[in-house]
C-alpha cells in the first residue's frame, strides 16, 4: 500500500533560472515560495514574512540570510529561524535536483 499522505517533489524552476545572490518569487501550488543560490545549493522557502506578511522575495540575500525589505527581519535559509521582529520561523522546503530541473516538496 502506497502511503499518499507524503508530499511530492513538484517543478518549480530550471536550474539556470536560479541565480546566485538573487531571488525567483513562485508560486507552486498556490503557495508562494522562493528560490535562490547560496554557493553550490539551490534553496527554496516561503515567501511570506511571519512579522506582516510581506514578501521576503523583494528582500535582499546576505550570507546565508534573506532580510525582508519592510522591516529588516532576518530568516536563516537552512533553519528558518527568524531575527526580531518575526515571531516565528519562514517554512524551509526540501530541494531536488532532476536533470535542469528545480523540484520541490511542499509540507502539507
Amino acid at each position: 500500500m502506497v502511503d499518499t499522505t507524503v508530499p511530492d517533489f513538484v517543478y518549480a524552476a530550471k536550474v539556470d533560472e536560479v541565480k546566485e545572490g538573487e531571488i525567483l518569487a513562485l508560486n507552486i501550488d498556490d503557495t508562494p515560495v522562493a528560490l535562490t543560490r547560496l554557493q553550490d545549493t539551490i534553496v527554496a522557502f516561503g515567501d511570506v514574512c511571519t512579522h506582516d506578511d510581506g514578501p521576503l522575495a523583494e528582500g535582499d540575500i546576505e550570507g546565508h540570510c534573506v532580510i525582508c525589505p519592510r522591516h529588516g527581519a532576518r530568516f536563516d535559509l537552512f533553519t528558518g529561524k527568524p531575527t526580531f521582529p518575526a515571531p516565528y520561523p519562514i517554512p524551509i522546503y526540501e530541494v531536488k535536483i532532476e536533470g535542469d530541473e528545480v523540484k520541490v516538496k511542499l509540507d502539507r
